[in-house]
């Protein structure tokens, strides 16, 4: 299982991203959107990249016991083993954290350009802001529907039982 470590969260605006950018406008907070969901053991992050440019963009998740956002320092911290990391395309990409174990997680996510025009767009979490104020770029927060997401464990449906026929009450009772 790949970790990572420190901020990672936000490391995506600092890795250099090697990247033939088309022309780029200046960012804006809606320039990208996160959508996240659960198929099976897969959670799924749909980004809609409306920048113009492709961006480095990281998928992460981490532990968040009884659907409970920890504080961003327990998140960001001790860094997340649940990841993905993708050059996105202008346009919608869907990123897919894969093996997933059962449990209650939130999801994050952080977008980054670091060509003639640098931003980074990153989950709203509450205190992230203490996070995005430490970035020489524009930094800024993209909500989503939900931030927590629940893998649930499969379980074996039970036998089905086959129910008798009431109207027919002496069969039921053996007489």
């Amino acid at each position: 299982m790949r970790t990572i470590t420190g901020t990672t969260l936000l490391a995506a605006a600092t890795i250099p991203l090697a990247i033939a950018a088309a022309p780029a406008s200046a960012a804006e907070a809606t320039d990208v959107t996160y959508a996240f969901g659960v198929d099976g053991s897969t959670v799924t992050n749909t980004i809609t990249n409306n920048t113009g440019a492709t961006i480095g963009c990281t998928t992460s998740l981490a532990l968040a016991p009884d659907g409970v956002l920890p504080p961003i320092a327990e998140v960001v911290g001790p860094g997340q083993s649940l990841y993905q990391q993708d050059d996105i395309l202008p346009g919608t990409t869907t990123q897919s954290v894969l093996d997933v174990p059962d449990g209650s997680y939130v999801a994050l996510a952080s977008c980054s350009r670091s060509d003639t025009d640098p931003a980074l767009w990153v989950s709203d979490y509450p205190g992230v802001e203490q996070f995005l104020v430490q970035f020489p770029m524009p930094a800024y927060t993209v909500e989503q529907a939900s931030s927590v997401v629940i893998v649930p464990s499969v379980a074996a449906a039970p036998p089905a039982v086959a129910i008798p026929d009431a109207s027919d009450l002496g069969k039921i009772f053996g007489s």
